[in-house]
């Protein structure tokens, strides 16, 4: 059988209303993340979502009173018409992330769920790095697919798409080898079936 696209499963769950399940999972996780991120913010910052699914992320942001501009990506074209049909103010932008680049760099860039469908995701964050972030910014990855949460092992079978498995270590090395400083990476909101979403976090020198 064929693998299919994430970007063509996203849309799918898009269609089919599954995308709102998805803002109330990980939810907990990004606020976590959030807090991490901006969580002290004093000073006027920018962001970018990458695999912004219907948005609810960036409307999230936005109402941060320090955020002057937050944008959002994705790969799937059903996500996009969804968030801009929730948000019509908002910037939101259907494109291959490994394509897209913004009109100006950003301090931040945020993602929950997205690095490991692509077959190098080495490549996609020296994108992001290279062309998305301001220097001294901060890229921020949450992800429930990694090698110490065994109930996510068979994902790819599950729903016949391509993922980047790693452990732990593995992200970690991966952040470094791409040049990001001061990474660090914890698991947040686990209980007893679920060892917590993993976040990766980096700096950029």
């Amino acid at each position: 059988m064929v693998q299919k696209k994430a970007t063509e499963i996203f849309s799918q769950w898009a269609s089919s209303g599954k995308d709102i399940g998805m803002e109330a999972n990980h939810s907990p996780a990004v606020d976590v993340m959030l807090d991490h991120l901006i969580g002290s913010q004093t000073s006027p910052f920018s962001i970018i979502d990458a695999g912004c699914g219907n948005g609810w992320v960036i409307r999230k942001i936005s109402d941060h009173s320090l955020c002057e501009r937050a944008i959002g990506v994705d790969g799937a074209q059903e996500m996009i018409e969804k968030a801009r049909s929730f948000d019509g103010d908002g910037q939101y932008f259907h494109s291959d992330l490994l394509d897209w680049v913004p009109n100006e760099k950003v301090d931040y860039v945020h993602s929950m769920e997205v690095l490991y469908y692509f077959k190098q995701p080495d490549q996609l964050i020296l994108h992001i790095i290279d062309n998305w972030m301001n220097r001294n910014g901060t890229m921020i990855m949450g992800m429930d697919y990694y090698e110490e949460n065994l109930k996510s092992h068979s994902w790819p079978v599950d729903l016949n798409t391509y993922m980047a498995m790693l452990s732990i270590d593995g992200w970690i090395t991966l952040f470094n080898d791409c040049g990001l400083s001061k990474v660090t990476a914890f698991q947040t909101n686990a209980n007893n079936d679920f060892p917590g979403t993993l976040v990766i976090k980096g700096k950029k020198k």
